[in-house]
């Protein structure tokens, strides 16, 4: 578990997954996702049984609040494609409450991974995707570090239309460690 002030970082729980399901197949809250099927019960169930097959740090974690003195899943966040030569992994995270949206979490978030990045994992280069119609998600990265380093044109599909992808990233010697 990773702990912050506002937010914590733990292991998804198999009673979680009705509640990711019904995120999953929100259209507000795939707009900045690369799904474009529904996501099934069975579906999901057989992804968390895979998760046991992954390399750990490539686990996805639920992102928790604490509210009323509970703490509340609301999203998730994890590494994935892990460069082990490099030192280079990049980094996914979507809040699927929308009761918790623009309120900080999601960068919260991510500072902590970053931390846990280039803190425990030795990592050396951090970075992400995001579609350049996510203005929302492209502050949230800016505010943890991340700088832009190129567009692909047209890279995405949406809604019936192709978007464009950002790619950015924060290397470890750029980073500033946030007390979160």
């Amino acid at each position: 578990m990773i702990l912050g002030k506002r937010v914590r970082l733990a292991p998804i729980e198999r009673s979680l997954i009705p509640r990711y399901v019904e995120w999953l197949n929100d259209p507000e809250v795939i707009a900045g996702l690369t799904i474009h099927w529904a996501i099934t019960l069975a579906g999901e169930e057989a992804w968390f049984d895979g998760l046991a097959n992954r390399d750990p740090v490539e686990v996805p974690l639920s992102i928790q609040v604490l509210t009323d003195g509970t703490w509340l899943t609301v999203g998730n966040i994890g590494f994935h494609a892990m460069d082990h030569v490099t030192h280079a992994s990049e980094i996914g995270i979507f809040i699927g409450d929308k009761r918790f949206w623009n309120s900080g979490y999601g960068t919260d978030a991510m500072r902590l991974m970053l931390r846990y990045g280039f803190g425990t994992l030795n990592l050396h280069r951090i970075w992400l995707r995001v579609f350049a119609s996510n203005p929302r998600a492209v502050r949230c990265y800016e505010k943890a570090g991340f700088v832009h380093e190129g567009t692909m044109r047209d890279s995405g599909y949406k809604d019936g239309k192709y978007v464009d992808t950002h790619f950015m990233s924060v290397l470890r010697h750029e980073w500033q460690d946030v007390d979160v």
